[in-house]
């Protein structure tokens, strides 16, 4: 397997606005040992995940990288279990367990995507990530780059069956895909309880808020968000208020072209492997809105107070390393700008649309196999609303189809 072409250059989906988003950063290989200020034992969950990412990142720089994966790759793991833990009781429990799955393979998978070692370690854990919405499912780097999802026993077995398949995809097109960037996964167990854990690059931006967002499958039935939903401050509209709000998405016909070509490609192989029911998240970033908003933040801040240590130092800051500290050698970046190093998924709007806006889009929820259980659902949704309606639970060659008409029709 040859090296990685990916790493190292990040085109990403689409070209920042303004001279300073246009360049990139290249940085010299260099690994030295975290020191890692761990979260107190209060949430035991996140300072076992920063010791053992910690942990696991600096073994792995020990390790020469391997000329090509082998088949044993995708089925290894590394674990480590600590009892009797008194040295730093204040910070870690005294018993716990630390997975990580593929280590090599996701290693490779970062180097692929443009992702060094050392700043995806601090970025997740220089300070602790937090729980994203309601429900303990979603969590958020500090420093906003990274995702990291919650995944059930189950989900942990569909990664393992598509990681294969997933990896020779990103090989073949040189990381520029829309799926989602596999970057790390592990199980973190404290009180004999599992907690599985896959890590992945945010697909919105770490410093540009997102002020309306779309998930958006295709399909009409059950397609509208609920009014709980919609009394959110950012709730997640779907298809049916998409097309009730006449929203359209206004970037320049060459951005789309490349937007629709890399969708298409991404989609054959989602059907390829007989996986279905996944979305497009659409964020949309109103420039002007932007703006106001930190002229806002910056007027309430105090003359001469600082930010947390280690924290985001403002709705726009990111941490002083890891993915986000790309920006620190450039100069500040203007509103509604972007480098597409960091913010992998945005499209600028084009010129002339009636509002300045930046759009993040990318495919999420792609683990769902249509299976006996998916075909028992479609028998009874199509009982139900009729053989030819607009459900969602449709076979995989099907609902791509439906998928990539209703998406190639959000542009203006």
């Amino acid at each position: 397997m040859a090296a990685a072409a990916a790493a190292g250059s990040c085109p990403g989906p689409g070209p920042g606005p303004g001279p300073g988003a246009a360049r990139t950063k290249k940085k010299q290989k260099r690994f030295v040992p975290q020191r890692v200020k761990l979260p107190r034992a209060a949430d035991p969950l996140l300072a076992v995940l920063a010791w053992g990412v910690t942990h696991q990142i600096n073994e792995l720089s020990q390790v020469p990288l391997p000329v090509m994966l082998l088949p044993d790759d995708f089925k290894a793991s590394s674990k480590i279990k600590v009892n009797n833990h008194l040295f730093n009781r204040e910070n870690l429990p005294s018993h716990f367990k630390f997975k990580e799955y593929c280590p090599q393979v996701f290693r490779n998978l970062r180097e692929r995507f443009g992702v060094d070692d050392q700043d995806y370690q601090v970025s997740l854990v220089r300070s602790p990530p937090r729980w994203a919405g309601s429900g303990r499912r979603l969590l958020l780097s500090a420093d906003r780059t990274l995702v990291l999802k919650e995944l059930s026993s189950e989900d942990v077995a569909d990664v393992h069956g598509l990681l294969s398949h997933y990896h020779q995809y990103v090989v073949q097109c040189h990381g520029q895909t829309l799926l989602p960037r596999f970057l790390g996964m592990y199980r973190v167990s404290v009180d004999s309880e599992d907690t599985y854990l896959l890590v992945m690059r945010n697909l919105f931006s770490h410093r540009l808020p997102v002020h309306r967002k779309y998930d958006l499958k295709g399909s009409l039935v059950d397609r509208e968000a609920s009014d709980k939903e919609k009394g959110k401050e950012l709730p997640t509209l779907k298809d049916v208020d998409f097309l009730n709000k006449n929203e359209k998405v206004f970037v320049e016909e060459e951005q789309q072209r490349e937007f629709m070509d890399k969708l298409k490609r991404d989609v054959e192989f989602l059907v390829q492997q007989k996986l279905m029911d996944y979305s497009l998240l659409l964020g949309i970033h109103e420039v002007e809105r932007g703006e106001q908003e930190e002229e806002e933040e910056l007027e309430e801040e105090e003359p001469g107070a600082g930010g947390d240590e280690g924290g985001l130092g403002g709705p726009y800051g990111t941490s002083p390393d890891g993915l986000g500290g790309l920006l620190n050698s450039y100069r500040p970046l203007g509103p509604g700008e972007f480098d597409p190093c960091v913010d992998v998924y945005a499209l600028r709007g084009a010129e002339g649309a009636p509002r300045r806006e930046v759009y993040f889009m990318g495919l999420i929820d792609v683990l769902t196999q249509y299976d006996a259980r998916k075909k028992a659902a479609h028998a009874a949704k199509t009982v139900k609303h009729g053989a030819g309606a607009e459900i969602s639970t449709v076979h995989p060659e099907q609902y791509a189809k439906r998928f990539l008409d209703f998406i190639t029709n959000i542009f203006a």
